[in-house]
C-alpha cells in the first residue's frame, strides 16, 4: 500500500503481555493465540516484544553469569528453521495476518536477539533481522548481527513498508537513518518490560518506560512513518522465574506500555494497566503520513546528500569465506 494512494484505514495491533518464561513451546502456543485474537478483532498486522520468545533474560541486570538459567535459555531459543517457528507461520498464513516477531535466535546454540516478518498472505519469512549490537550486559548472552540485518524494511501488500529495530537501537543515528531511507511507512519499535523512572535510583532515565516512549515517539517524529511500540510485561512469577528482586530493574511487577504513535508524534492508543495484558489497536490513515512529509522529510527534500551522507555495508559476512588467489 503506498501512502500516496487513497486508502481505507490499516488495523495494527501492539502486544503487551508477558512470555511463559524461559518456555518456547508455551510461549509459542500464546504467540499463536494472539495472532488469532488480533486477526478477530480486524487487525492486518501484529507486533510482539523484544525477545518474546522465549521471554528477555532478565536476570543479566541481576548478575552477569547464571549457568544454569543460561542453558536453560538456549535451550528454549526459538530456531528458524524449527517446527515452532513452522507453528507460527502457520498461524499467520491461516488467519491472514502479517506478523513482526521479537525472539532470542538460537543459531547453533549461539544467540541473536532476532525480528522476522512473516507474510499473512502465506506465512513466509520475508525479513529477519538481529540486533546490530546487543546493549551492554545483553553481550553476556548474545551476538552480534552482520550488516544483512541493515535491510530491515519489506514491502507488505495492504499494508505498506514495515521496518523494526529492536530497543536502544533506537538511540543509534546512522541505523535509524538507513531505517529511514528504505521509505518505511510503519516501524515496531520492540522492548522489553519497561520500569517507571525511579529518580532516586540507579537506572539511566534512557532506559526506563519515559525515556524508551519517547525515543519511539521521536522515531516517528523524525522518519514521518507510524510507530508500534511494543512491550513486554512481568509478573511475580516471572521475578522469582529469575530471581531479579535485587536488580536494579526487572524488580518488580509491571513494565508494560505498548503503544502506537501517528507519524508526527502524537500517541492514537489509550494505555493499558502496567501490569495487564492485552493488545493495543490503532486504524492507520496511511495518507498522514504525506500530511507529515510534506513539511519534514529527513529522507527527501528536508535533506542534503550533497554536504551530509551515510555509507554502509550491507554484506552478511560469514564465519567461512573462499578467497580467490
Amino acid at each position: 500500500m503506498s501512502s500516496g494512494a487513497e486508502t481505507s484505514p490499516v488495523r495494527v495491533a501492539a502486544v503487551q503481555a508477558e512470555p511463559v518464561w524461559l518456555d518456547l513451546s508455551a510461549t509459542v502456543k500464546k504467540t499463536c493465540e494472539f495472532i488469532s485474537t488480533a486477526a478477530t478483532n480486524g487487525a492486518k498486522l501484529i507486533a510482539f516484544p523484544e525477545c518474546w520468545i522465549p521471554g528477555y533474560p532478565c536476570w543479566i541486570w541481576a548478575r552477569p553469569v547464571d549457568a544454569a538459567l543460561g542453558v536453560r535459555y538456549i535451550q528454549n531459543s526459538l530456531r528458524i528453521d524449527s517446527p515452532e517457528m513452522e507453528t507460527i507461520r502457520a498461524a499467520a498464513a491461516e488467519h491472514g495476518i502479517s506478523v513482526v516477531l521479537g525472539f532470542s535466535e538460537n543459531d547453533g546454540n549461539s544467540l541473536y536477539i532476532s525480528q522476522c516478518t512473516i507474510s499473512g498472505e502465506d506465512g513466509s519469512i520475508l525479513m529477519k533481522r538481529r540486533k546490530l549490537k546487543p546493549t551492554h550486559m545483553e553481550r553476556t548472552v548474545f551476538g552480534d548481527a552482520s550488516g544483512d540485518s541493515l535491510l530491515n524494511v519489506v514491502n507488505l501488500p495492504g499494508l505498506g513498508k514495515v521496518g523494526a529495530l529492536a530497543c536502544w537501537e533506537h538511540i543509534q543515528p546512522l541505523l535509524k537513518y538507513h531505517t529511514y531511507l528504505q521509505q518505511e511507512e510503519i516501524h515496531v519499535s520492540a522492548w522489553p518490560s519497561l520500569d517507571v523512572h525511579n529518580p532516586g535510583g540507579p537506572g539511566l532515565w534512557g532506559m526506563s518506560r519515559e525515556g524508551c516512549i519517547g525515543q519511539s515517539q521521536q522515531y516517528a517524529v523524525e522518519s514521518g512513518a507510524f510507530v508500534i511500540h511494543t512491550t513486554a510485561v512481568i509478573s511475580e512469577n516471572g521475578i522469582k522465574a529469575m530471581d531479579t528482586t535485587a536488580a536494579p530493574i526487572f524488580n518488580k511487577p509491571g513494565g508494560g506500555c505498548s503503544a502506537i504513535f501517528g507519524p508526527d508524534g502524537r500517541r492514537l492508543t489509550e494505555e493499558l494497566p502496567e501490569t495487564e495484558e492485552g493488545l493495543v489497536y490503532a486504524d492507520l490513515d496511511m495518507t498522514k503520513i504525506l500530511a507529515v512529509r510534506m513539511f519534514v522529510d529527513a529522507c527527501g527534500h528536508y535533506s542534503r546528500p550533497d554536504i551530509l551522507w551515510l555509507g554502509a555495508d550491507v554484506r552478511e559476512r560469514k564465519h567461512l569465506q573462499s578467497l580467490e588467489h
